[in-house]
């Protein structure tokens, strides 16, 4: 049997791909190009950079189409914002729209209708929202705002038409802002170390780091993988803890754009996949994403699947995308940190350590640990 074909809707796209073409022509034909000569490969004279200069700060070009869950097609002919229009935007009311928007049920309640309309009992249900009145409290407050209609006589709830692509930009916007929201948390981390380490101000003690990234270690020996850790302790305050596991899995999150590597080094929140250690007086466990936000440096380096891989960070933050630096038929994970001096002002001591390694050899007599000094 032959599908039937939506031609009106194929046409649609058609054009709107044909109006892209032809804005970018006369685009080209206004500046001047030489035909062949990509846009980003001009090079601008110095009257032409003047100009710009004088004029505004650039501009933004977008546009797009999409199918909802009826094969209804949604289209935003190409469309262009001034940069100088957005940096002058009234702050107050973006804050207002950001604000409306950042409520984390609203936003379920707005992605699940761009899916396609539904009825307050399709949306409590998805949602797992419990009653209607909850629902109900949200809902007011977004039709209000003309970012949701709904039928007559209580009918479903759907998306202004005139709204979708602005949202689907939005939400565009977020997904290229994601990884905010994980450095925000490591911030917050070093604001409330305390939380973490269980000692007043001036006493924090970087040995407990080292426990935390031991406690990975043993987690992967327990699993089977893991026999042997060294300990390197370097003259300028760092530490680096390598063991021969596994090494931290490099495959990219389903939904994501980062390593589980980044996400275990980066993840503050309930879904993080590292191990933690609790410090006594401690209220939060010390995974590895809170080893990397309280110090200044932090390398990892993973041997896995043959090869070599490195990232560096700053203060929690990633220096640059996991890279290859070379091939090898080991496994495991190097930790080479730095503990923040403005948190931790004691030096790491052997004798301190020596004594957590015998602890956790007296609990894991096949577990090697191995202390190195520079």
């Amino acid at each position: 049997m032959v599908s039937s074909r939506n031609v009106e809707a194929e046409l649609d796209v058609l054009k709107a791909q044909l109006e892209e073409v032809h804005q970018l022509v006369r685009r080209i034909a206004s500046d001047g190009a030489v035909p062949g000569q990509r846009a980003f490969e001009m090079p601008l004279t110095q009257s032409m950079h003047q100009s710009y200069e004088r004029e505004d700060l650039g501009e933004l070009n977008y546009s797009g189409s999409y199918y909802n869950s009826t094969n209804e097609l949604y289209h935003l002919p190409p469309f262009q914002r001034r940069v100088s229009q957005l940096l002058t935007l009234d702050s107050d009311k973006a804050a207002k729209i950001l604000g409306a928007l950042g409520h984390k049920q609203r936003l379920e309640i707005l992605i699940s209708l761009l899916q396609g309309p539904q009825t307050g009992s399709q949306l409590v249900e998805r949602l797992h929202m419990g009653t209607t009145g909850q629902l109900y409290h949200h809902t007011k407050a977004l039709l209000g705002a003309d970012l949701l209609v709904q039928e007559e006589r209580g009918g479903a709830y759907s998306v202004p038409r005139h709204r979708i692509m602005p949202l689907l930009l939005l939400l565009s916007a977020a997904t290229d802002l994601n990884d905010a929201s994980d450095y925000m948390e490591m911030a917050e981390a070093r604001s409330n170390a305390g939380a973490y380490l269980g000692a007043p101000e001036d006493e924090y003690d970087p040995h407990l780091l080292i426990r935390a990234v031991l406690e990975n270690c043993i987690h992967e020996h327990q699993a089977g993988y893991c026999t042997e850790v060294n300990l390197f302790v370097h003259q300028d305050r760092s530490v680096t803890v390598a063991d021969n596991g596994r090494g931290i899995p490099v495959n990219v999150l389903p939904g994501h754009d980062v390593t589980q590597a980044q996400s275990v080094l980066t993840d503050m929140g309930r879904f993080s996949r590292s191990a933690s250690f609790t410090a006594p007086g401690g209220e939060q466990g010390i995974s590895m994403a809170v080893v990397n936000a309280l110090s200044l440096t932090l390398s990892v380096e993973i041997r896995r699947e043959g090869r070599v891989y490195r990232q560096d960070y700053k203060q929690g933050i990633p220096q640059g995308g996991l890279r290859t630096i070379g091939i090898t038929q080991d496994t495991g994970t190097s930790i080479t940190f730095l503990p923040d001096n403005k948190l931790f002002r004691s030096a790491i001591e052997y004798d301190m350590l020596a004594a957590q390694v015998n602890i956790i050899n007296g609990v894991h007599p096949e577990l090697n640990i191995l202390i190195h000094r520079e």
